[in-house]
């Protein structure tokens, strides 16, 4: 873990993290979805839309890097809203997801935000639970997606176990 560097994400480094996230969505979370779901997520990762918000500020990335390849990657967007977390497959356990989500925290959080939120996919919710988030609604679907509300009022320590 200690070769794994924690960044902003350059623009230079978008589709290498959005490629991170749909190879990870696809092993452990669209089996779980419909087809569209799956195609309602690579729509949004791929979408001219979220690229423009990432250049102009409006969805902060966070990625994980080992030496120059990205592992890792986590948004932020609204200023309290983790959209989008996801680690490559050979580092999971590794507290990649955790530390990712401590600097977005650390990093971008708004002064006067008090709690995040996170849409959490159902192969993520325990993950969550162990930073402390707690559900805030019951299971939901939209777009063929389904997810979990969350929110957590602390700040995720991004040491601890």
């Amino acid at each position: 873990m200690n070769n794994i560097v924690i960044a902003p994400a350059r623009q230079d480094e978008w589709e290498s993290a959005m490629e991170v996230a749909w190879r990870t969505f696809l092993k452990f979370e669209a089996p779980e979805y419909t087809q569209e779901g799956a195609d309602h997520f690579l729509e949004f990762i791929s979408g001219e839309q979220l690229y423009k918000m990432f250049l102009c500020g409006e969805f902060k990335v966070m990625v994980a890097k080992e030496r120059e390849r990205i592992v890792g990657m986590a948004a932020l967007r609204a200023g309290c809203h983790v959209s989008l977390l996801f680690v490559d497959e050979k580092f999971h356990g590794m507290g990649i997801g955790r530390k990712l989500v401590a600097a977005l925290q650390q990093t971008y959080l708004d002064e006067g935000c008090v709690q995040l939120t996170v849409n959490a996919a159902p192969y993520a919710i325990g993950f969550y639970e162990k930073l402390g988030f707690i559900k805030t609604d019951d299971m939901k679907t939209a777009d063929g997606i389904t997810y979990l509300p969350m929110r957590c009022m602390v700040k995720i320590k991004p040491d601890a176990e």
